[in-house]
């Protein structure tokens, strides 16, 4: 009779134990079964099963459980206060869309930045030298050098920190470039009428130039010439251009007739004589295709391609052949009477008598 009252002690003390397990299963938080690496001090911040947020604040960490939606619902919930030049990483208005979200505070502090003769005061979130430089707004390229130093200026300014700028010389490039050559033009009285004839090629130079670059994170933003040398002298461009006119000045209004050397189309030197006229040449100009012209800044009537308006000697000068005039290449839209005693005179368009731009 004991040996089977002991069984039943054991027995009773076996079912008593099971029930205290199952009753701790069950008011046992079920979220830590799904959720390996969090904290035994998870506060709820809302019973609903949502998102595990983890928030460092300047080394602290807190990991909360919320249905919060936003990283500012978060730390608004958690009654975490920022200062506005503290940094929030991810920023306030972003979605809280994870299982297990992370969130970092980065407190600002006062420091004090030296460059040469210049000192700044500024709160910045860095404690990294080249960031804190850069955050404070000053421009900081990759040969400069920022050192924390020593200070004893933290009752004067309240910044526990002190950084100082030594510049840099930047470093140096070295590059070949091309130096354009130039083109000397010539007149020809061999070469037909606005003919061109190379007679030199020009030639490219070459200069040797040493820049010093300034760089930020590999980026160049400067360009800086030191020094340059010639490698070589360009040769410059020589082009013959045809032409029929020999020391002739260009024809104004206070002159009335100019005369002049040159050379018609049948390649005779002869004496031209140039005169002007003032009449809308709209009746002539299609003649050869063209349906108006335009009046030049000095004065020249010309048709869109620029030849300027000439009257002349149908017989020498046929319609739209183009002509050398004192007042550049023209084209001959038109004739007159003076055709008939002077052959080889040409009447120019211009606006210079009634000065209303037709």
């Amino acid at each position: 009779m004991r040996i089977k009252s002991e069984k039943l002690i054991v027995l009773f003390g076996f079912l008593l134990i099971a029930g205290f397990f199952l009753l701790g299963m069950k008011l046992a938080p079920s979220s830590f079964a799904d959720n390996e690496g969090i904290s035994d001090d998870v506060e709820y911040l809302n019973s609903g099963p949502d998102h595990f947020v983890t928030v460092y604040d300047n080394g602290a960490k807190k990991t909360v459980k919320t249905d919060a939606a936003t990283v500012g619902d978060v730390l608004e919930r958690l009654k975490i206060t920022l200062d506005p030049t503290d940094t929030v990483t991810p920023s306030l208005d972003t979605a809280v869309d994870a299982d297990q979200y992370f969130i970092n505070i980065y407190r600002s502090h006062p420091v004090v930045i030296f460059d040469g003769i210049h000192s700044k005061l500024a709160q910045v979130t860095s404690y990294e030298p080249y960031a804190v430089a850069r955050a404070a707004g000053f421009t900081v390229y990759d040969d400069d050098t920022v050192s924390l130093i020593p200070t004893t200026a933290f009752l004067e300014t309240g910044a526990s920190s002190a950084y100082q700028i030594s510049r840099g010389a930047g470093t140096q490039l070295t590059v070949e470039e091309d130096i354009n050559f130039t083109t000397e033009t010539i007149r020809d009285y061999n070469i037909e009428t606005g003919k061109e004839e190379v007679r030199q090629l020009g030639e490219l130079g070459k200069v040797q130039k040493v820049y010093k670059i300034k760089s930020i994170e590999g980026q160049e933003v400067s360009r800086e010439l030191v020094s340059e040398t010639v490698l070589r002298e360009p040769v410059k461009r020589i082009v013959a251009v045809g032409t029929a006119i020999q020391n002739a000045a260009p024809l104004t209004a206070a002159m009335g007739r100019n005369r002049y050397t040159a050379k018609n189309l049948q390649g005779d030197y002869v004496e031209r004589q140039e005169t002007y006229y003032d009449l809308k040449m709209s009746g002539v100009m299609g003649f050869c295709g063209k349906s108006g012209y335009t009046v030049r800044e000095d004065g020249a009537k010309v048709d869109d391609e620029g030849y300027v308006i000439v009257a002349a000697n149908l017989d020498r000068y046929p319609r739209c052949s183009v002509v050398e005039t004192s007042l550049g290449l023209g084209k001959v839209y038109d004739t007159g009477t003076f055709a008939a005693t002077n052959p080889e005179q040409f009447d120019l368009a211009t606006d210079w008598t009634r000065r209303d731009g037709i």
